[in-house]
């Protein structure tokens, strides 16, 4: 085998290993499946074995997607904003698990980087940078960051992507698709196939760092001196190699650890800020909302990063977005229901009660009901066991509803903010924020 060949299969592991990883999820499933059906048996609960099974299928699931990168590790960052909905006797041994998770991943060898750099900004790459940092300081789904001094005295940040990634992304997409549906034994009120389509339909771009440059410099020259909000600049990129200003900060992971209240409503709020802003400001939605992507600055910004997935919306958020928000806050029950049946969210053959639907959309416009609102763990709980309890009529609704497929980053990033919002415990006036940006949607009471 040729040198160079050696080095593209040594990172990620091997297409038959890693499937054997995710193999292992089903099989251990069935097996504790058969456990289950042993136990109801002989007599225990069937909501005992039910809790056991998905206990430990969490414990599998996380064990699995830690030890992955590509398509297995990002699927997982994004389960992992969902953490705060589990229940505590099975989110609190995973806790640290999904924060590494955000966080880190093993490096490449550096020999593999030094390769990576050569070929994308030529066998001089050096003569870039005054100094470069060979261990990274962080590593990610399909790329790690190295921090060096850029040759004008500037701290960068250089992203690299793992060599294969895109095809190891391919792979591992292609397995958790096939099994959506043991996800949902850890959170039975989400729907995991939007998301996975989407994930999938997303890997061109993510793989394609100049297309993430234009992502980034959008939202940099939108939001460059703004008080709330730093993007981190771009100083230069190609396909593989991605170099920003260095953006230092407080990861929100350790916000979320050990974080002061302020901090986190702080947090919270300028989240919320970038969130409803940046469609209208940048023409473009932050999609891979999980800790990790964000820092709290000393000057109390928070700083965004990683654009490799956005929601490209140049005329901001669509209209029936803002529609569904202003029905839903004056408890037009009815309206929703026309306007969910005209913009496609409930299919013409489908008939479902107005009033289950209202019912069904209370998570998304709580926090905009009154002037205080304080995300919580135990909330966000108590949401996903009443719309995903399947004796719950309320809970019915959410399969007969409808996702069109140009709302399903919208949707995924909704709920994601809404997990790291919940994480944090922030507290603020989230209506008045949401107001100050879609002053239609103020309900007719108001």
């Amino acid at each position: 085998m040729a040198k160079k060949d050696q080095i593209e299969t040594e990172i990620p592991k091997s297409t038959a290993a890693r499937s054997a990883k995710m193999v292992s999820i089903p099989v251990g499933l069935a097996g504790r499946g058969v456990l289950g059906l042993g136990k109801q048996l002989v007599g225990q609960s069937s909501s005992v074995v039910i809790t056991d099974i998905q206990e430990k299928t969490a414990e599998q699931l996380f064990k699995v997607l830690g030890e992955l990168k590509g398509g297995a590790m990002k699927f997982g960052q994004a389960l992992s904003v969902f953490e705060a909905a589990l229940p505590e006797n099975i989110a609190k041994p995973y806790r640290e698990t999904l924060t590494k998770l955000q966080e880190s991943a093993p490096p490449l060898p550096t020999r593999v980087v030094h390769k990576v750099l050569a070929k994308e900004l030529g066998e001089d790459w050096r003569d870039n940078f005054t100094s470069f940092e060979d261990k990274p300081t962080a590593s990610a789904s399909i790329g790690q960051v190295h921090k060096g001094v850029w040759k004008d005295g500037r701290p960068v940040a250089v992203k690299i992507q793992y060599p294969g990634a895109a095809e190891a992304l391919i792979s591992d997409l292609n397995q958790i698709q096939r099994f959506a549906k043991i996800f949902q034994l850890v959170l039975p009120g989400l729907d995991m196939k939007p998301l996975l389509e989407e994930l999938r339909a997303r890997i061109i771009e993510e793989v394609d760092y100049k297309y993430e440059a234009e992502a980034q410099e959008a939202c940099w020259r939108a939001y460059e001196n703004d008080p709330d909000v730093a993007i981190p600049k771009v100083v230069m990129s190609s396909d593989k190699v991605l170099v920003s200003e260095w953006l230092e900060g407080t990861p929100l992971s350790k916000i979320i650890a050990e974080g002061t209240q302020e901090q986190r409503n702080n947090a919270g709020m300028r989240l919320a800020r970038f969130h409803f802003t940046a469609p209208e400001r940048a023409g473009l939605l932050h999609a891979d909302p999980h800790p990790g992507n964000f820092r709290l600055l000393t000057d109390g910004r928070i700083g965004v990063l990683d654009f490799g997935a956005c929601n490209r919306l140049p005329n901001g958020f669509p209209e029936p977005f803002k529609n569904l928000l202003k029905h839903a806050l004056d408890d037009d029950a009815q309206a929703l229901y026309d306007g969910f049946k005209k913009d496609g969210f409930i299919l013409p053959e489908v008939d479902v009660d107005p009033n289950l639907v209202l019912d069904f959309l209370v998570p998304l416009v709580e926090p905009l009901r009154t002037e205080t609102f304080k995300y919580s763990r135990e909330w966000l709980r108590d949401q996903s066991a009443r719309v995903g309890d399947p004796r719950n009529p309320t809970a019915k609704i959410g399969f007969q509803l409808n996702l069109p497929a140009e709302y399903v980053l919208i949707h995924r990033v909704t709920l994601g903010t809404t997990g790291i919002f919940c994480q944090l415990e922030a507290e603020g006036n989230f209506r008045d924020e949401a107001l100050s940006w879609f002053p239609e949607i103020a309900p007719a009471n108001a």
